[in-house]
């Protein structure tokens, strides 16, 4: 069976880093996402205010500690968190909007918690999938690209044996194995990067579980991986 790998380099960058997966298999990505959860959505877009109070955007808490974290790995010039990306989004007046049942549940989470949240389609990957340092070269398309950008040596990223899965950490998502309507099996992660968000990534995973359960009727696996734990069954 495949598993979530998160590498003894990454460790040694992020000691206090915590990872909330939910893994929905058996689900039907397909549909319309239900009212409910655009209600959901669109709550989540106004409480996402809270985390955007500094009058300098770049010293809001939520996105100064990403700031600080991408600091200690290679990255592509502007590549920022996608909590950094999505409270921007907000900020501008610009709301997240709708793309797909579980693409809006986890932009919901995130935007509610204020935390890295994402999700892959667990039928791509291939082999195991490690969040690690790169080597540099792994190949990597992005959502809406058609050429590769291929990682940066010593570029924090999730890989599988045919690539990368998401550039610089969170960043960017792949098209190889990004969450479409014919997913049926998803790989949900709530993310953080110091200890003061442990709690938060706890009650963040718990929340996303719950709605999927809730509005589409599954029994969702929730796992939580940390240094003492680095490995997840798939």
């Amino acid at each position: 069976m495949a598993k979530f790998i998160v590498t003894k380099e990454f460790w040694e960058l992020f000691p206090d880093a915590h990872f909330g997966i939910v893994l929905a298999k058996n689900f039907d990505n397909s549909g319309k996402t239900p009212d409910e959860v655009l209600q959901l959505l669109n709550k989540a877009n106004e409480q996402s205010e809270k985390f955007t109070q500094e009058d300098i955007f770049s010293e809001n808490p939520a996105v100064t500690v990403w700031r600080e974290a991408y600091k200690k790995f290679k990255t592509k010039k502007g590549a920022r968190s996608s909590i950094e990306n999505l409270l921007k989004r907000v900020s501008k007046g610009k709301e997240v909007g709708t793309i797909n049942p579980l693409v809006d549940l986890y932009n919901s989470i995130s935007l509610m918690y204020g935390l890295p949240a994402g999700g892959e389609d667990l039928d791509t990957f291939v082999g195991d999938m490690r969040l690690t340092k790169a080597r540099g070269g792994e190949e990597f398309i992005g959502i809406g690209e058609e050429k590769s950008e291929p990682c940066l040596a010593d570029e924090v990223a999730y890989l599988d044996e045919a690539g990368a899965v998401c550039r610089c950490w969170n960043w960017r998502d792949g098209k190889r194995t990004m969450l479409t309507d014919e997913t049926r099996n998803a790989f949900l992660i709530v993310e953080s990067c110091v200890a003061e968000q442990e709690s938060a990534v706890h009650e963040a995973t718990e929340k996303l579980s719950a709605l999927i359960n809730e509005h589409f009727g599954l029994r969702t696996t929730v796992g939580i991986v940390d240094k003492a734990h680095p490995n997840l069954e798939l």
